[in-house]
């Protein structure tokens, strides 16, 4: 009964079955350890900002350029402030909320963006406590430029004047009539009674979208070895069905169209006699 198994076309579904099954295995861990990487990360980058924010503060220009290495140092810079923006959208505690964006212009003529502080509500220019005026010295933490549209960082457009929705050289160059660094700051303790923001891990660290991807990767590869496997039982069950049909004479004539050798009269099994008219 199971002699069909031996067949060209069942050697070709159990190769596939062979294979595929270690191979959905295989893409299935490696989805998993990319996963189980990306939590690592995110523990490691939180683990060093809080090491970080202990150590002596280094000038900006020895920081520079920003990478995964250098995010969330800590640095110091001198200048005098110059143009205030809001950023909207922004949470901190789950609150809504912005942050209060200040350019500081530094002696190499270009100005550096720091994160003096989050309010809560709406952005309202009335409400921001004004910069300090005259040469200040800054000391917080180093950030990478964001990125629209990424790590919730906005990328609606028509903002109203005075207003970004990302921290980035590429957004800031179209609104001031200097250069900007490819970087900012958000100041250890919120200037004028505001609160200060927190570092962020850099990009790639964190526990984003992509990272969630690769878990619901792991679970279709694992299912798809399960689907293989159904499968297969399914085909199975159904050849040996058919087989069994067979020693029992029910095969339909294949050459009729119905399997009803093209009379209209169904086949009757081998040995079995028709009944008399």
């Amino acid at each position: 009964m199971y002699r069909f198994l031996l067949t060209p076309r069942w050697w070709g579904i159990n190769v596939f079955l062979l294979l595929s099954i270690p191979f959905c295995i295989f893409m299935g861990s490696w989805q998993l350890g990319r996963f189980e990487d990306r939590v690592d990360s995110h523990r490691d980058a939180e683990a060093r900002i809080a090491t970080d924010k202990r150590e002596a503060a280094r000038p900006l220009d020895d920081l520079l350029p920003v990478t995964k290495a250098t995010s969330g140092k800590q640095t110091t810079a001198s200048g005098r402030y110059d143009t205030q923006l809001l950023v909207p959208d922004r949470k901190l505690d789950d609150k809504d909320g912005y942050y209060v964006l200040a350019l500081l212009r530094t002696d190499t003529g270009r100005a550096l963006p720091v994160v003096r502080g989050w309010l809560p509500g709406t952005p309202d220019p009335a409400e921001v406590p004004p910069a300090p005026t005259g040469e200040v010295t800054v000391t917080g933490a180093l950030q990478a430029s964001e990125t629209p549209g990424s790590n919730g960082v906005s990328a609606r457009g028509g903002l109203p004047q005075g207003q970004t929705s990302a921290i980035s050289a590429a957004s800031l160059v179209n609104l001031v009539p200097y250069d900007v660094y490819d970087a900012w700051v958000t100041l250890n303790r919120g200037d004028a009674g505001m609160k200060a923001v927190p570092a962020s891990a850099p990009d790639g660290t964190g526990l984003d979208l992509k990272a969630f991807q690769n878990l619901g990767y792991t679970a279709e590869w694992f299912a798809f070895v399960g689907f293989v496997i159904f499968m297969w039982f399914r085909l199975l069950r159904r050849e040996v069905e058919l087989a069994r049909d067979a020693e029992l004479g029910l095969t339909p004539d294949k050459d009729a169209p119905g399997g009803d050798g093209g009379n209209g009269t169904p086949r009757q099994p081998t040995g079995v006699s028709s009944p008399v008219q």
